[in-house]
């Protein structure tokens, strides 16, 4: 899940070549060359974004293009997330981020997705994915660490007895 408190945050753009746009309700503002969009623990970077306001002003959904567009967020329990895609669009009212065009998602500690579209709630952790034409969807569950409580038993001295050799008979012919 998410850091729960990122989408209070202000979204800060970091860098951008260039910005044609205001923020006025119901508007879209572009950003272009080497874009960088921060917003709490949340990173995102690419060539050209496009930021949509609603009627109150507030930032509703932004799509960063790139080559490739990268998404990156720390959870709340300090796992990070990361996704790669031809086109990431974030819908910032749900917390949603489709990642379409070679789209890879990588959780750390939990594994990764690669596939065509992702689609990744950053509430729930849920995630959908898609494939095109001969494609695959490719996932790889990590499995939990062990911890000293819930490691297997060692094993304790009961190996078996060893077989004893044969006898030899101590009489001389």
């Amino acid at each position: 899940m998410a850091r729960k408190d990122d989408r209070d945050k202000p979204m800060n753009v970091e860098h951008a070549n260039s910005f044609d746009g205001v923020n006025a309700p119901n508007s879209v503002s572009t950003l272009k060359g080497n874009v960088v969009i921060t917003q709490g623990t949340m990173k995102v970077t690419g060539d050209l974004a496009k930021i949509y306001f609603d009627g109150d002003q507030n930032v509703s959904r932004m799509v960063m293009t790139g080559k490739p567009a990268h998404i990156q967020q720390i959870d709340d329990a300090g796992n990070l997330m990361t996704g790669d895609a031809t086109q990431l669009d974030y819908d910032n009212i749900n917390g949603i981020a489709v990642l379409t065009g070679n789209a890879v998602v990588k959780q750390q500690g939990r594994g990764d997705a690669h596939g065509d579209k992702l689609t990744y709630n950053t509430q729930t952790s849920q995630m959908t994915g898609e494939s095109g034409g001969d494609g695959r969807v490719t996932m790889t569950f990590l499995p939990k660490p062990r911890t000293a409580q819930g490691a297997a038993p060692a094993k304790t001295g009961t190996a078996p007895a060893p077989t004893p050799a044969p006898a030899q008979s101590a009489a001389k012919p």
